[in-house]
């Protein structure tokens, strides 16, 4: 094929995927052809030399990276050593993608230079168009661009792969590349270079966070524990409270996915405790170290999932002259504050909690809204403990008192105001709760005549008691909640708008259990809460959340009480659970299987269909058309009989 063929070839290939028709190029090449043409205005007929930055900038980017060249140096030499006689060039670029170290053979120095696989080559994507260096530091992702993958067709005879390396607080830092010259086979012939370049990218992230971390604690876990002491999957960094100051950039997307946020945002979970990700505090994770084998050194993170883990002791530093070890539990451990308990990573919860916790310390009243058992006094609550105020927390829930009684109850009554009042009158709620917080359930139910004498006391900070003629002044922040939308009772005359706008000083709308994200870590840290120590079986779990919850988080707590109640071993199933969850899976699916049930008539069958579907509980009892509540029952009656 000649060199214009080739050229027109590989611009049609561009303009095809740019249009949106069928290509043979992934996704992210075509993602980054885009880029090219939109954002940087490349043309691919236009041929683009490497570009080598001057002496003088090549000595600035080095400098800026020095302390990662020192610390990479090493396992780049070893990894050059095995791929060198493969003629692999190896490129250690910052995070500008400028080549800041450089492996390759003296030999084709020329022909190096030329292709830009050179120390100083700058590989940015805005620079060169998509290539290895570039689009991974775009994309944050390890990746190969093999030959015409590159945008510019001065770059198609290579194949590139690279990995991101990131630094201890989740920020891309800079990029390892392998690349070839004249590659030998297709794109898939590359895939052990790019196993080669995670690992060593993974490598080096670890070795920079235990060089910054010489002086603190690290925390080592892995699926395995096999290779945990000497090649662990994970590491996170943590200060003497038990808070995250540091990750490998594995780790922080597993914690990113514990919280419930996007990967690229991890780089936020710095300085949260560690309790947020696992179920564990500062005191038992000293039970990690190597004086145990790693077989024995389980930890369990929010979702319940099982990690084998290490801690990592600290360097010893010297103390007046003696060399004295420092202890994690030197300071006491920082706990998650009351409202950052209420989320688990749901998105929503986390932006409600951050909205609450600026008001907390306020006395601007605040109006919760959110379905039935959605947690509405829980926030309440967790409101006031974070106010710094030091009265009580009165609840009252306004239509649990009958209308004649709840004037008194809120504003009390003087002596004798009424027949069978107290002799020395009496304190009423609004005036019991000074100096904290007043929470008024359900306020959508408040009768309006009362309304009135509510909105006055929020206008003026005046309470008059039935009977009485003179007024109080508590010191009372009130927090109201309701499960009706107080905005549209009002507009319907139900309520009082003028009242609404008070209450209503800040407005705090909770989430559905159905809509929320974290209903799976939710619920393990429910069912710890009534027994530690015990787990979910996949088919409850794929129960609980496949539940609608019209309950919201109090049917969920009071559903796994009674699970907790009845389980007798460590495992959850479906048999412990309430009824409505059973009797919901068993409702028939459409198709032939819901039409044509088959009821097994021994335990043979049973059995039959266990092992036909390997062990699959769920699957067997799509095969048989029953519920899988009653292969548990069967087998449990068959274990009782042995």
């Amino acid at each position: 094929m000649s060199l214009i063929s080739g050229n027109l070839q590989h611009i049609n290939e561009i303009e095809r995927a740019l249009e949106g028709r069928p290509t043979r190029h992934d996704p992210l090449v075509v993602n980054s052809w885009k880029r090219c043409v939109s954002e940087y205005r490349m043309d691919p007929s236009q041929r683009m030399r490497a570009h080598i930055v001057s002496p003088a900038r090549l000595r600035e980017h080095r400098e800026r990276s020095e302390r990662l060249i020192h610390i990479a140096r090493n396992g780049l030499s070893e990894l050059y050593r095995q791929v060198a006689g493969h003629d692999y060039v190896l490129l250690l670029a910052d995070n500008k993608g400028v080549t800041v170290d450089f492996f390759g053979d003296p030999g084709f120095e020329r022909e190096l230079r030329e292709a830009g696989l050179y120390l100083g080559a700058e590989w940015s994507e805005s620079r060169a168009g998509t290539c290895g260096v570039g689009s991974c530091i775009v994309t944050g992702e390890a990746m190969t661009i093999h030959q015409s993958d590159h945008f510019d067709e001065t770059h198609t005879p290579l194949s590139c792969t690279a990995a991101p390396i990131y630094d201890a607080k989740g920020h891309l830092s800079a990029v390892l590349d392998i690349s070839l010259l004249r590659p030998p086979g297709p794109k898939i012939s590359q895939n052990l270079a790019l196993h080669l370049v995670r690992q060593s990218a993974r490598h080096i992230e670890l070795a920079n966070l235990m060089h910054e971390q010489r002086r603190g604690w690290v925390l080592c876990f892995s699926r395995s524990p096999a290779f945990l002491d000497v090649d662990p999957e994970h590491a996170v960094a943590l200060d003497s409270a038990g808070n995250l100051t540091g990750m490998t950039h594995s780790a922080g997307r597993e914690l990113a996915r514990l919280a419930g946020i996007p990967w690229h945002n991890a780089p936020d979970l710095i300085g949260a405790p560690v309790g947020r990700f696992f179920q564990t505090d500062t005191a038992q994770l000293t039970h990690l170290t190597r004086a145990r084998e790693p077989e024995q050194r389980i930890l369990l993170d929010a979702d319940g999932s099982r990690w084998y883990a290490r801690l990592q002791d600290p360097d010893w530093s010297s103390a007046g002259g003696v060399r004295m070890p420092r202890t994690i539990t030197q300071k006491a451990p920082q706990q998650r504050s009351a409202l950052d308990k209420l989320h688990h990573g749901d998105e929503r919860m986390q932006a409600l909690v951050r909205r609450a916790t600026r008001i907390a310390r306020s006395d601007l009243p605040v109006l919760i809204q959110g379905e039935t058992g959605s947690g509405k006094e829980c926030l309440a609550r967790a409101l006031h403990d974070a106010s710094g105020r030091r009265g009580p927390f009165i609840a009252v829930n306004c239509a649990a008192i009958p209308e004649s009684l709840i004037e008194g109850e809120l504003f009390g009554h003087a002596p004798g105001a009424f027949t069978g009042a107290a002799a020395k009158g009496r304190a009423g709620l609004i005036e019991s709760a000074d100096g904290g917080t007043l929470f008024l359930d359900e306020i959508g139910d408040m009768p309006l005549q009362l309304q009135a004498r509510l909105l006055r006391f929020l206008s003026e900070g005046e309470v008059l008691r039935v009977g009485a003629t003179q007024v109080i002044r508590p010191d009372v922040r009130v927090v109201s909640a309701s499960l009706h939308d107080l905005e549209t009772r009002a507009g319907a005359g139900l309520f009082r708008t003028d009242l609404f706008h008070r209450l209503c000083g800040a407005e705090l709308w909770l989430p559905p259990l159905r809509e929320r994200r974290d209903l799976r870590a939710l619920a393990v840290h429910l069912l710890q809460q009534h027994k530690p120590g015990l787990q979910f079986s996949d088919e409850a779990l794929e129960l609980i959340l496949t539940y609608r919850w019209p309950g919201n988080i109090r049917e969920l707590d009071t559903a796994l009480r009674y699970a907790a109640l009845l389980c007798e071993q460590a495992l959850i199933i479906p048999e412990h659970l309430p009824e409505r969850l059973l009797r919901k899976a068993a409702t028939p699916l459409p198709g032939p299987q819901a039409s044509t049930p088959r009821t097994p008539q021994s335990q043979a069958d049973l059995q039959q269909a266990l092992q036909q579907c390997n062990g699959n509980v769920s699957a067997a009892a799509r095969l048989l058309g029953i519920d899988r509540s009653t292969i548990y029952r069967r087998l449990r009656r068959q274990q009782a009989r042995h």
